[in-house]
């Protein structure tokens, strides 16, 4: 059974009818103090809890989903993490920070015997679980909603670490080339952006990533391929966190259109990874 977390019933459902199986009617409670209860019906012998977790609140709804099936009888439980909070702070820079990829990730292992996560920051991420865990790598996916007749299409990742979504989405889009943009961090919110030698003019250009949070880096980007003169830009990510004016900022910047996909949800998820995730079970 697909057990539901409340900030991915779409994809559960989507889940749910690409392998047929019997999606649970979650009850969400929340009490006054703030202190939240979920309720799972009977799941069978194997439960299956699709949950981001993109806010605190959604950790801890999540351990609860876990629990809550093993109540209800579950002799099994497969964890679906589609986009997993914290797994960008995957190391220390100094001492007495906390490694919070790897704490939360502790903490998931405690009522699940496998886990699943949707392109991680990094794939060793899946190390810090305790139980067996896989990436699953979906950005092939966003080549689904773009159109079939991109001008001399360029696939550009916002730095080297990105490279092989571009390359995933080129692949999968049949065609083009792929390149990226040199990203320096000077400081935590300070970024810096030296545009590749890749000649843009009169092309259309895909910027693809893991992941849009504020859009202001992406917004420099994609200055940089305005002045270029890209005849068409639009902007493709696997996790569409889009936080505040996001979607404003990459407006403004001049981007055609942006497309996500369903690990979170959002008006911009265009494609589904349910099928990835289904053969992954």
């Amino acid at each position: 059974m697909i057990v539901p977390g409340s900030a991915s019933q779409e994809l559960a459902a989507t889940l749910a009818a690409e392998t047929d199986h019997a999606l649970a009617a979650v009850d969400f409670h929340r009490f006054p103090d703030g202190e939240t209860k979920v309720t799972v019906p009977e799941p069978g012998d194997h439960a299956v809890v699709v949950a981001s977790t993109v806010t605190d609140r959604a950790h801890v709804e999540l351990l609860q989903l876990q629990d809550a099936a093993r109540e209800a009888g579950a002799d099994r439980v497969t964890t679906v993490v589609p986009y997993m909070g914290y797994a960008r702070q995957d190391k220390a820079f100094e001492s007495g920070e906390p490694i919070s990829a790897r704490a939360v990730a502790r903490a998931i292992s405690t009522g699940t015997d496998r886990v699943l996560t949707v392109d991680p920051h990094v794939d060793a991420v899946c190390d810090f679980f305790e139980v067996p865990a896989e990436p699953i790598h979906a950005a092939g996916r966003l080549a689904e909603p773009l159109p079939d007749d991109l001008a001399d299409p360029l696939f550009l990742s916002p730095d080297d670490g990105a490279i092989d979504l571009a390359t995933a989405v080129r692949d999968a889009y049949g065609r083009g080339t792929v390149d990226y943009f040199e990203k320096t961090r000077l400081s935590g919110d300070e970024v810096e952006i030296e545009p590749s030698d890749a000649d843009v003019a009169g092309r259309d250009v895909a910027v693809v990533d893991d992941i849009i949070a504020t859009g202001s880096t992406m917004g420099e980007s994609i200055a940089v391929l305005r002045d270029r003169e890209a005849a068409g830009i639009c902007v493709a990510c696997v996790h569409p966190l889009l936080v505040g004016n996001a979607r404003t900022t990459l407006a403004r910047a001049g981007v055609d259109r942006v497309v996500g996909t369903d690990t979170i949800e959002r008006p911009v998820s265009d494609v589904s990874v349910a099928p990835a995730i289904a053969d992954a079970l």
